[in-house]
């Protein structure tokens, strides 16, 4: 006879028929279909409808927690979030992954090809949106009352496909067909006053201005929930569609003229229609200012709402309210917290000043004056006139603070106002409207108080702090390479899933063969499908066996993806004209967008290209070196190129990257990174040991010091023949079918003093590094034990170890925990 089951058992049963009996349900009442009629896609819909079940159970449940507890609560502002695809995470966050895969099978589906039909929710432009999202996943998981805001893009960033070798963008729709993970919220749509003027008013005696004549623009809500790993916690990311508040001009429309009868519709719908990539910023910047206004005030307005339904004053806003600023994009927020507590809700300047200060905190990502936000006063007063009015009388006070307290320092004014030559510094609003200024790792943090803000530091040292940033790794080991993280499991325990620093016990096995074989072979499968899937995207072959040379991010000059080619093409005269026989084969992955509008990043592409043609097809090469570009980078994409990298490519100029976070990802899943000291290759690299990690390449200091003394690349040419050669031959035409124009300006930039990036300074020390991991990557027994120590030495790198150090530093927030049960870490000090 066979025993009752458990009460574990009778428990996933029940998840069991609950979710097939909610696949069905949606099917017969949603669509008039049985699931043997159902199409692939819509198959996916009603799965993922079912899964959203348990994710708003536990939402509800979590609200309620954090009313009760009246806990304070962070809402993290951000232009961009690069979610992915939510279907598996969430599943796997729920504890209900395994359940589904065996209900898809038993109906006869593939949960992996259904999770694939899925389109990324790709709201976001690179590493800004995604640490944003790993950061939603671990507020989730610590149980932390934490809420993201944001714009729900119609058109996602473009989808990218390449015509000879040359980028084309198309239009993402990401939401064609309608998400299920976002409910609409048309009962909280949100008023947004744009335009209009100002009205000088007095009222006895004291000046009451007014904002006057502006048009109306609605924000409508759609929440999208965030699943925290075990489903204790369900947060939200609250994203806000923009529509007209009038549909269109009846005068107009009955006079025949229908275009303009519905223009201010079509305006005003534009401004969550797309993503700007950030580099395009020259164009549409009306529009890319009426974004990052709606987001703000579509935020604010909500945040405000949802305190004053519990508190009668704001007296404790600061104490129930955390703002964080991601980047510049929402600096507004200083100026709306202003308008709003002194226009609505007459505060005095001073206090409101205190509340607003107290709130918010500011986090910088760049350095590099072209991503610094600067808007024209002009288009800044016509769009906010009011806001003007604010951001005016906050840089006056600023100002007479600097002078009361350095009289003598005469340049400080100038250089620490919000407004100067004709502009709006969104940095400086942001800093003096913050009590926190964070740079997101310990060079990029010395580098926001020595170059970007030394006025400011000085004047408020207290404010400015580190926070090296992290990745989660529910989504980037347990659910991105899951026979490595059942590698791990089995080992020693799921601890780490919620605590990373519980990957130092693999150190234990650092010396044990069996598991360091099983770890090669976890990597040789997950090469073999990256394989496959080259070959399909592509129809290039690789081989498997061949080493993995990843390089997978934003297209940029500072990134230097340029470098990279230019070692490939380095090579390939080492083997064509020195007959050279390499120490093993490689095959060179590249992945990632250009912006439209940036011409050289968009030309390096179409060199990659080039010279991969050549490379691939000569049979002196072909077997010894392969170039790959993937098209459509993107989350998922990342998802299957990160497990099987073995290389991992973080050779940005030094200084110039904050902090790159897909140099965490691929050392948490076993690749050795080549590097400058730059960024948070700095943190790695005292973390996994200088034996374990290959650092080539001018430091931070000296590349300064370069360029302030007189950059002359020629000099590295002239003592260095095979450098010339490189040089030469993209010169020549030889990887252009002898078009020796097409690649003239990235030669011109290469010899040019003008070179910010430094390529051939670094360049022979670069080849010289490569050519020591051929021969640490021939040693195989010595390599996979470099692959485990920095999988074991990644616990930093958590974001919930950020998290945590937000939460303690800046944020003053706390667990809404159930009971004396927390999932956030004590965090020694």
């Amino acid at each position: 006879m066979r025993p009752a089951p458990s009460s574990t058992e009778a428990g996933a049963s029940r998840g069991f028929v609950h979710l097939r009996e909610g696949i069905e349900s949606f099917l017969r009442f949603a669509r008039g279909k049985v699931w043997s009629e159902a199409s692939p896609r819509e198959k996916l819909h009603a799965l993922s409808v079912a899964v959203r079940r348990p994710a708003l159970d536990a939402m509800r449940e979590s609200e309620r927690r954090y009313l009760d507890q009246d806990a304070k609560r962070l809402y993290y502002l951000s232009l961009e979030f690069l979610m992915g695809r939510a279907l598996g995470n969430n599943l796997m966050n729920l504890g209900l992954y395994d359940d589904t895969k065996a209900i898809t099978a038993e109906m006869g589906v593939d949960l992996d090809q259904l999770e694939s039909l899925e389109p990324d929710a790709a709201l976001g432009n690179g590493g800004l949106g995604r640490l944003a999202a790993c950061f939603l996943d671990s507020l989730a998981t610590m149980n932390y009352p934490g809420f993201g805001y944001g714009i729900n893009y119609e058109f996602g960033l473009f989808r990218q496909t390449f015509v000879n070798g040359f980028q084309h963008e198309k239009p993402d729709h990401w939401l064609e067909g309608g998400s299920p993970w976002l409910i609409e919220r048309p009962d909280d749509v949100i008023a947004v006053p744009v335009y209009g003027s100002v009205a000088h008013n007095t009222l006895r005696g004291t000046y009451k201005p007014a904002w006057i004549d502006a048009k109306v623009l609605i924000g409508v809500p759609h929440d999208m929930p965030i699943v925290g790993y075990g489903g204790t916690t369900v947060n939200v990311l609250r994203l806000f569609s923009a529509q007209s508040s009038d549909e269109f001009d009846i005068g107009i429309f009955n006079a025949g003229d229908y275009i303009s009868a519905v223009q201010h519709k079509i305006n005003t719908e534009a401004i969550s229609k797309i993503l700007y990539p950030s580099d395009a910023i020259q164009s549409g910047r009306e529009l890319r200012l009426l974004q990052e206004y709606f987001l703000v005030a579509c935020s604010i307005r909500d945040i405000v709402k949802r305190y004053r339904q519990t508190h009668d004053s704001f007296d404790d806003f600061p104490a129930k309210v955390a703002i964080q600023m991601n980047d510049t994009h929402p600096a507004l927020t200083i100026a709306e917290l202003m308008r709003m507590f002194i226009d609505e809700y007459h505060l005095a300047w001073e206090h409101a000043w205190a509340i607003t200060v107290d709130t918010c905190g500011y986090t910088n990502h760049t350095l590099l004056p072209e991503a610094s936000e600067r808007w024209p006063t002009a288009l800044l007063e016509r769009v906010l006139p009011r806001h003007v009015q604010i951001i005016q009388e906050i840089n006056r006070r600023l100002l007479a603070e600097v002078e009361r307290r350095f009289p003598a320092e005469f340049g400080m004014q100038q250089r620490v106002s919000i407004i100067g030559e004709g502009e709006v510094r969104m940095a400086n609003l942001a800093i003096a409207g913050s009590h926190s200024v964070n740079g997101v790792a310990a060079l990029h943090s010395e580098l926001v108080k020595k170059l970007l803000a030394p006025d400011f530091a000085k004047l408020w040292p207290e404010r400015f702090n580190n926070k090296t940033n992290g990745v989660t790794p529910r989504r980037w080991l347990l659910h991105a390479n899951r026979p490595l993280a059942h590698l791990i499991t089995k080992a020693i325990g799921d601890g780490w899933i919620r605590d990373l620093n519980e990957l130092r016990r693999l150190e234990l096995f650092v010396d044990e063969g069996s598991l360091l074989e099983r770890l090669d072979a976890v990597k040789s499968r997950n090469k073999l499908a990256l394989a496959k899937l080259t070959m399909d995207l592509t129809d290039v072959a690789v081989d498997p066996e061949s080493m993995f040379d990843v390089q997978v991010k934003r297209i940029h000059e500072y990134k230097r993806q340029l470098l990279n080619i230019l070692h490939v093409v380095h090579r390939y005269w080492a083997i064509v004209e020195d007959g050279q026989t390499p120490v093993q084969p490689r095959t060179f992955i590249f992945a990632g967008k250009a912006a439209p509008g940036y011409f050289m990043a968009k030309l390096i592409i179409k060199l990659i290209h080039s010279v991969g043609e050549v490379v691939n097809s000569d049979p002196r090469t072909r077997d010894w070196l392969r170039v790959v570009f993937l098209p459509d980078y993107r989350v998922s994409l990342a998802e299957a190129i990160i497990p099987a990298a073995e290389l991992s490519e973080q050779i940005s100029t030094a200084g110039k990257e904050a902090s790159g976070t897909g140099n965490m990802k691929m050392a948490l899943n076993g690749a050795l990174t080549i590097g400058t000291l730059d960024g948070a290759n700095i943190e790695i690299r005292d973390e996994v040991g200088e034996e374990n990690i290959f650092v080539f390449g001018l430091r931070a200091e000296e590349v300064t010091q370069l360029l302030a003394s007189g950059y002359h690349p020629e000099q590295y040419l002239s003592a260095n023949k095979t450098l010339r050669r490189v040089v030469d031959s993209i010169a020549s035409g030889h990887f252009s079918r002898g078009d020796k124009d097409i690649f003239r300006p990235i030669v011109a930039k290469l010899l040019g003093s003008r070179d910010e990036y430094v390529h051939l300074a670094d360049l022979e020390s670069y080849i010289d590094t490569q050519q020591r991991v051929d021969i640490e990557y021939r040693d195989r027994p010595g390599w996979r034990r470099k692959s485990l120590l920095n999988i074991a030495r990644m616990g930093k790198f958590s974001s919930d170890r950020t998290i945590a150090e937000y939460a303690r530093d800046i944020w003053n927030v706390k667990p809404a925990v159930i009971g004396n049960f927390a999932h956030a870490a004590v965090l020694e000090e």
